[in-house]
């Protein structure tokens, strides 16, 4: 009994595996480059008629609800069960211009032309300052813009807008510039498309003419920042027992970064920034979409938001970011399930968020 105990112990010692510490899938760790996050991709959804693939809000807060749970397959299907949820303001967005896009094998999508509405209207309505968006822009006559790309309606592969937010309406919001941000359109042929935007040109948008409650969407946003962090935050590394000598201290790398030359080991967990990164997370579910931010806003308002004055939308489960952050909403790309219809809600908790 005692050889095969000193055999495993040196089969133990043997051993140097140790599994790697963070997803290879989000490197390199760095700060996301801008606040309202661009849509790399766009799902090939089979809609009847032209609608917009994604919305901007703002993320106010969490609270919990109780619903009659109807997922499929689901132990506690039809019984009702506790779920955390997510709380978004969602004032309706302006379409500020139309983009229009053509296909070249070489080089892919390039842009066509754009259409602008009335430029004096989006500085002095919506306070955005065209001039610095876009420079050397000319501002002509709307319609002769359009009618031309009428004519080119064969050189046309792809349809967006540029939209922008109205931080006026947004209750938890003290600043006044839009954010800016462009959504792709699907459903129907091109020239229903191109009809669409033409028609909403100038206009708004409202949450509930691109979602509808129960249905999944994708959430991206940028994740709360947590500055320079050392590799036992940000990687999880263990820390050096406290009992030996640790002339070089006991929370340093976890060893050689590589060979002595410039080369250096990805993989290798090292400090660096933690958070503020750009994320996405699939199939996040629409349980309800109301007009009366007061439904939703708990005792005292919520932390570091205030009250909800606008539409909302409540999301299930926790999403990345902060208070006033903007979030992107877009039609899932790798849908779980299509449901039928929103749950049945029971209650939402109004109590205050604030520690007594």
């Amino acid at each position: 009994m005692m050889v095969l105990k000193e055999w495993w112990l040196e089969m133990g010692a043997r051993k140097k595996h140790a599994p790697r510490r963070g997803s290879l899938a989000v490197r390199p760790r760095k700060r996301a480059s801008r606040l309202v996050p661009r849509i790399k991709s766009w799902p090939d959804v089979d809609l009847e008629t032209p609608t917009l693939l994604a919305f901007l809000a703002y993320k106010a807060g969490m609270t919990h609800v109780y619903l009659i749970d109807d997922t499929p397959g689901s132990y506690t299907y039809g019984r009702e069960i506790f779920v955390p949820v997510t709380i978004l303001e969602a004032a309706p967005i302006v379409v500020g211009a139309a983009r229009f896009y053509g296909y070249d094998p070489n080089r892919g999508l390039y842009t066509l032309t754009e259409v602008w509405s009335d430029p004096k209207e989006l500085h002095e309505k919506y306070n955005l300052d065209i001039y610095r968006l876009v420079p050397n822009f000319r501002f002509s006559d709307t319609e002769k813009k359009l009618n031309k790309v009428i004519e080119d309606i064969d050189k046309i592969k792809e349809v967006r807008v540029i939209a922008l937010t109205q931080p006026r309406l947004i209750g938890g919001l003290s600043k006044k510039k839009p954010d800016v941000i462009e959504i792709a359109v699907r459903g129907g042929s091109i020239e229903d498309r191109i009809k669409y935007v033409s028609k909403i040109l100038g206009g708004t948008v409202d949450v509930r003419d691109v979602f509808r409650e129960g249905q999944l969407v994708d959430v991206i946003a940028v994740t709360r920042g947590k500055g320079f962090q050392g590799v036992i935050k940000r990687f999880g590394v263990k820390e050096l027992p406290r009992w030996h000598k640790h002339r070089k201290g006991s929370r340093s790398g976890p060893g050689t970064r590589g060979p002595a030359t410039s080369f250096s080991w990805s993989e290798v967990p090292q400090p660096g920034q933690m958070g503020f990164h750009r994320r996405t997370e699939y199939n996040k579910r629409i349980l309800k979409i109301g007009d009366n931010g007061l439904e939703v806003t708990p005792a005292g308002g919520f932390l570091h938001y205030g009250i909800v004055k606008s539409s909302y939308v409540i999301l299930a489960g926790s999403i990345p970011g902060t208070p006033k952050r903007p979030v992107v909403l877009r039609y899932p790309v790798r849908p779980a399930w299509i449901p039928e219809s929103p749950p049945r809600i029971t209650y939402i908790s109004l109590q205050s968020k604030q520690s007594n």
